[in-house]
């Protein structure tokens, strides 16, 4: 039976580690079962911005007039708009081109199970023939997430919609007539805001009483009211039964409070009710890996499963599903791997953000103020609407109008920020400063007590703060415009520094 160095199972986050194990000239295997490069770039994050960004421009437009302009939007094509789309989806060719001819790596294409302790079979997804069966020294589980599907009845008849195969063989020639939705969270409110946008008369059934549950009340009320002005949102709705009617895709639903019963129908259904762990795919049990009540797989803060040389990172451990968030775990492993035991790092979730592409846009950093308190912390909370600023009414923005955004921050007593979070233009843009400011550090002891005037200013500062470090260790919105200036310093270049040069003797 072959015997590798490294297992890393999942294409996206995943390649970060691989590439490294490489490096060190470990034997390596990579199991993939859709296209390489993961959720993110093949049915996620990166070809929805390249739909989201003309419908935020269909909608700036229609907001213009508040200033003074008006647009005439004479023609939206959805040809090139698609053809942009999958040109990024495509570069998964490219990449499964490049580890084709990696020395040192073979790459299996089909689902990994495990067969027993550190043992994996793999098998074509299609025919079920099997592809390899190996032993592992070490293993990376980052495989990802799927849609749920809830339990409707009828609904395995009605060849419905998911972010999978929207990217995939089910994307519509031509922006659908009528669309119903089901859920209410992040992919719901893109799609919603995408085909509103373009024309589409959509619907949005959720069951919950709000939209974006993830987010602070006044967000989701915020995101409601002026979603009511391109569509129909049903919330407190429960989809039961799906079926034809009339040649249309039809839903039946039921209110939550009243049990009252009706029907929607639609030219289609797009299904955006969460995500469930791939770990019941994996068979992890088989090597003694845990996973919680919902099949998520349970790490510590190193990132390790209970099982020694077993890791897990990205979406399957269920903590914040962002790639971001995913690269961030990624270089985390990557030094608990390949590092020395006693330099281990860990995690630290207390500055996630992320961004939610709809209109409005909205930006999310640590905790609400609900988390807050249920955290113990006693809390100042600030608010500040756009129009109360010169910017936000040259923007078209005014007092008491129900496209007024605003911005909620969450501080703690010692004015340590513990949230931040933004309904409106550029929100992901304006929170990522408040990712960073918390990562910076909150308290700095000075070197010993003296007249503060005699302190030069960098010695009364934290040794980080001015520098890039905080920038550095941040997670960065992906994907935003955020990464144009936080990822800049990637490709810092001595100007005048002379840089000694040292030989480096590595031991693999």
């Amino acid at each position: 039976m072959e015997t590798y160095d490294l297992v890393v199972i999942g294409s996206g986050a995943g390649l970060n580690i691989l590439n490294v194990g490489l490096q060190f000239g470990m034997k390596c295997a990579l199991v993939e079962n859709t296209k390489m490069g993961g959720t993110c770039l093949t049915r996620g994050c990166i070809p929805s911005k390249v739909l989201v960004h003309p419908a935020d421009l269909i909608r700036e437009a229609q907001h213009a007039k508040k200033v003074g302009v008006k647009f005439n939007i004479e023609n939206i094509d959805w040809d090139l708009i698609a053809e942009r789309m999958w040109s990024q989806i495509n570069e998964s060719k490219e990449i499964d081109h490049g580890l084709s001819n990696v020395p040192n790596l073979d790459v299996y294409k089909g689902v990994g199970e495990f067969t027993g302790d550190y043992e994996m079979k793999v098998r074509d997804t299609k025919n079920g023939k099997e592809l390899g069966y190996y032993k592992g020294e070490r293993f990376v589980i980052a495989s990802g997430a799927r849609s749920f599907i809830p339990p409707i009845e009828g609904i395995e008849n009605m060849d419905y919609i998911t972010n999978e195969n929207f990217f995939g063989d089910k994307f519509p020639k031509k922006p659908w007539k009528s669309l119903i939705i089901i859920g209410g969270g992040v992919i719901a409110a893109e799609f919603a805001h995408i085909f509103s946008a373009l024309g589409t008369e959509v619907t949005i059934v959720e069951m919950l009483p709000r939209l974006v549950v993830t987010e602070e009340p006044e967000i989701s009320r915020h995101l409601e009211i002026n979603f009511r002005n391109h569509m129909t949102v049903l919330l407190n709705e429960k989809a039961i039964k799906a079926y034809w009617k009339k040649k249309m895709k039809t839903v039946l639903v039921k209110n939550m409070q009243t049990g009252e019963e009706k029907e929607i129908l639609a030219e289609e259904i797009l299904i955006a009710a969460g995500r469930i762990s791939n770990a019941d795919l994996l068979k992890v049990e088989n090597t003694g890996v845990e996973t919680d009540e919902r099949g998520w797989i349970k790490t510590n803060k190193y990132l390790e499963t209970n099982k020694p040389n077993i890791w897990c990172i990205g979406d399957i451990n269920g903590l914040y599903q962002f790639r971001h968030k995913a690269n961030y775990e990624a270089e985390i492993c990557i030094n608990n791997i390949f590092g020395p035991e006693d330099q281990k790092r860990s995690v630290d979730y207390s500055a996630v953000p992320w961004a939610i592409f709809t209109y409005p846009q909205i930006g999310h950093v640590g905790m609400t103020q609900a988390e807050a308190i249920e955290k113990g912390h006693e809390i100042y909370v600030a608010m500040k609407n756009y129009s109360t600023i010169a910017k936000g009414f040259a923007m078209g923005f005014e007092t008491g109008q129900k496209d007024d955004g605003f911005v909620k921050l969450i501080v703690d007593k010692s004015y340590r920020i513990l949230g931040a979070h933004v309904i409106g233009p550029h929100a992901a843009l304006l929170v990522q400063p408040f990712v960073y400011l918390m990562n910076s550090g909150y308290t700095c002891t000075l070197p010993e007590y003296r007249d503060e005037r005699d302190l030069p200013k960098v010695e009364k500062a934290c040794p980080e703060a001015g520098s890039f470090m905080p920038i550095y260790h941040s997670m960065v919105i992906h994907p935003s415009l955020n990464e144009v200036t936080g990822w800049a310093i990637g490709n810092l270049k001595p100007i005048n520094i002379k840089i000694e040069h040292h030989e480096h003797h590595h031991e693999h």
